[in-house]
């Protein structure tokens, strides 16, 4: 373990989201797009960051953009201060390729620590983003909760290639040969395995003490597999909106929303879309479409209909604590509908061109990506410089900074995700353009990761290396699922309303559903837990209950194994 000593992280969960430069699977987008929207908001926020008359740090998700107030960066000085410490880990754990090494960064939380009291670890896998993102759950999230909870040990452990856990020079496609679900889940166990806590006399390693895993959305698939794979190392693990299940196609991400979303706008969404995908057929009418949305410009009509999913991700970015959520998809919604709860006025049309026309709700949705998504694009750049995807090198540029690269990589060759249309309309009317096909989403998966002299990604993601560890129904005793009721990615877990069986709730194998929830709610708390609204006092409660009985059992059979 070497601290580092200079270095310490001051975050607030009022700005967690803040960009750390990675495309994570909290999005649901793929694809060439994704990678010319992350590359325009890092422009963004590199302006604002160095321009004297930016007013602070931003927040994006998805084709959104919020700054941050004074207000919060003074909340951001004021928050818990936590050292980061590192753990050298071996680059390949099992082939030896190379004999590289890098330091694996962790943060420690001993506040509610009791020695000698036979307490646990509680480990949150930071997943596919920088470790310090994570920092707001050991201050006043489920690390803290239960680690008060339980006089335990709160730590935060940065995934493999995110943050500063890197050991290679660039990030071509030799280079991230080791970005991979195995050397990642070995990574945790080698740490749990033999880690020492600066300042902290007893060991703490597994198995002599029981150590808690929590993960949130593919960082609580991380949880479910370390349960599996590390059964002696991990006592218990809480798996969160847990994308257990990899796809090639992701296409009920969408559904669900169309389902949940506000009904006015979901109608509005469908009709909108189905227009486009009508007059973009239309040689003679599709540019003037495209110049209803400022993209006249845009060759490609994939390209163009790849824009207009952008504002969709923002569902996902939804919370109960608005400190910490977006209102962007209803401010979206809001737009879209005009102000009304009136389908009737949304669905008013005017001509077009020729004997055609378009309604009001479409002319909403054109304004919305202009003022909030092409006007990112700024001169001298084109349309076609800031949204167009034909040109491939423009996605082999190697470097250290681009960061999107890793999920990228990771969805290329394992877990794919990639969002397409549904393959049914009229059972499941889109609200994504039918233009969106699985070869468009993954052509990024070739352009951007030309074969390498010691690594070839796979002509299509290897799905089955994941969900051969039990997809949607991996189980296991001190397990727990935790999912929210409306959340995209909930047809990727165990609760999948789509293809999962149901199962019973207990305190040995706990499957709980949070009503109304989104991604991985129970993962965010308050400094004030009587301010969290019922549903979430009540998970975290009983993540609290079901954990303190998981540790009464480690100890009543350790002292039988001791008798």
């Amino acid at each position: 373990m070497v601290p580092l000593a200079t270095h310490s992280f001051l975050l607030s969960a009022a700005v967690w989201p803040v960009l750390t430069g990675a495309i994570d699977s909290r999005s649901p987008f793929r694809g060439p797009q994704a990678v010319n929207l992350w590359k325009l908001q890092r422009q963004q926020s590199s302006v604002q960051s160095t321009a004297s008359r930016a007013p602070a740090l931003l927040i994006q998700s998805p084709g959104n953009i919020q700054p941050v107030s004074a207000e919060l960066q003074t909340d951001v000085a004021s928050s818990a201060n936590f050292p980061v410490y590192t753990f050298e880990q071996p680059l390949d754990h099992f082939f030896n390729t190379t004999n590289a090494t890098f330091g694996q960064r962790y943060w420690v939380s001993t506040r509610h620590y009791v020695p000698n009291s036979g307490a646990p670890v509680i480990v949150i896998d930071g997943g596919e983003t920088s470790g310090e993102d994570r920092l707001p759950y050991l201050d006043t999230g489920i690390a803290d909760i239960l680690a008060k909870a339980t006089g335990g040990v709160g730590v935060v452990l940065e995934h493999r290639y995110y943050g500063e856990s890197v050991g290679v020079e660039d990030f071509t496609t030799d280079n991230l040969r080791w970005l991979n679900n195995e050397q990642a889940l070995e990574d945790s166990a080698v740490f749990m395995q033999n880690v020492k806590f600066e300042g902290i006399e007893e060991d703490l390693t597994a198995p002599n003490t029981p150590w808690i895993y929590y993960g949130g959305s593919y960082a609580g698939a991380r949880a479910a597999h370390m349960k599996i794979l590390y059964p002696k190392t991990v006592w218990g693990s809480i798996a969160s909106s847990a994308v257990t299940h990899a796809a090639l196609t992701n296409w009920e991400y969408m559904d669900v929303i169309r389902t949940y979303a506000d009904p006015v706008c979901s109608a509005n969404l469908v009709h909108s879309i189905a227009t486009v995908d009508t007059l973009i057929k239309i040689p003679i009418i599709k540019d003037r479409l495209k110049g209803l949305f400022n993209l006249s410009g845009l060759a490609s009509d994939q390209d163009f209909v790849s824009v207009l999913e952008s504002p969709l991700g923002s569902w996902q970015s939804k919370n109960w604590d608005p400190a910490v959520g977006s209102t962007a998809f209803d401010d979206f919604c809001a737009q879209l509908n005009g102000n009304t709860s009136s389908l009737a006025d949304t669905r008013k049309t005017i001509p077009f061109f020729g004997t055609h026309s378009v309604n009001i709700a479409l002319l909403s949705y054109a304004s919305y990506i202009r003022n909030n998504i092409v006007s990112q694009c700024q001169l001298p750049a084109t349309v076609e410089d800031c949204f167009g995807t034909q040109n491939d090198t423009s996605y082999q540029v190697a470097d250290l900074s681009q960061t999107w690269r890793l999920w990228t990589f990771q969805y290329c060759t394992q877990w794919g995700y990639l969002t397409t249309s549904p393959p049914n309309p009229k059972k499941y009317p889109p609200i994504i353009s039918r233009l969106l096909d699985l070869d468009y989403e993954h052509k990024i998966c070739v352009q951007a990761f030309p074969p390498g002299e010691f690594f070839t990604v796979p002509r299509l993601p290897d799905v089955h290396s994941v969900n051969v560890l039990g997809n949607f129904d991996i189980a296991a005793d001190r397990l727990a699922f935790v999912d929210g009721e409306v959340d995209p990615w909930r047809p990727d877990t165990p609760h999948s309303q789509y293809y999962a069986k149901n199962r019973t709730d207990t305190t040995l194998r706990p499957f709980k559903l949070i009503p109304g929830a989104v991604h991985h709610w129970d993962e965010n708390g308050l400094a004030d837990p009587s301010a969290e609204p019922p549903e979430i006092a009540q998970i975290h409660a009983e993540e609290v209950a079901f954990v303190k009985t998981w540790l009464a059992d480690f100890h009543a059979g350790k002292s039988k194994r001791t008798d």
